[in-house]
């Protein structure tokens, strides 16, 4: 059991910024097709990157009891790929959860500086 505690702990947090991405329809709820490509395209690209390093010897898989120990390839454990999607699921999250905020925050502003010059106009005030 100890070996899946990676993984476990990995599935966790994917399924905690799910909750975030279905509560706020930011990513896969708001867009589906447009987030798998964004996800899928991240996790090869970084594969890639994984791949080219254990060719030249920077990257290794450490030996640890809380891993299932399943490659999907030389060096590459199965826990490396889903952190990998949880992880380019989680930017994407992030970079559309901060552009939404961003334009609330604008929003608002406007929306206050309109109510504020409608007042000024109503009572003969300058803004």
């Amino acid at each position: 059991m100890i070996g899946l505690a990676y993984l476990l702990v990995q599935v966790v947090s994917f399924t905690g910024i799910l909750v975030i991405d279905h509560r706020w329809k930011l990513a896969a709820f708001r867009a589906p097709a447009a987030a798998a490509l964004a996800v899928t395209a991240s996790v090869a690209l970084l594969l890639t990157w994984d791949v080219l390093g254990v060719r030249s010897g920077v990257f290794f898989r450490g030996q640890t009891d809380f891993m299932t120990g399943l490659l999907v390839a030389p060096e590459i454990p199965v826990e490396e790929v889903v952190f990998l999607a949880f992880l380019s699921h989680l930017a994407l999250v992030s970079a559309t959860g901060v552009s939404r905020a961003v334009e609330h925050a604008a929003a608002s502003r406007a929306s206050r500086t309109a109510r504020s010059s409608q007042t000024a106009r109503a009572t003969g005030e300058r803004p």
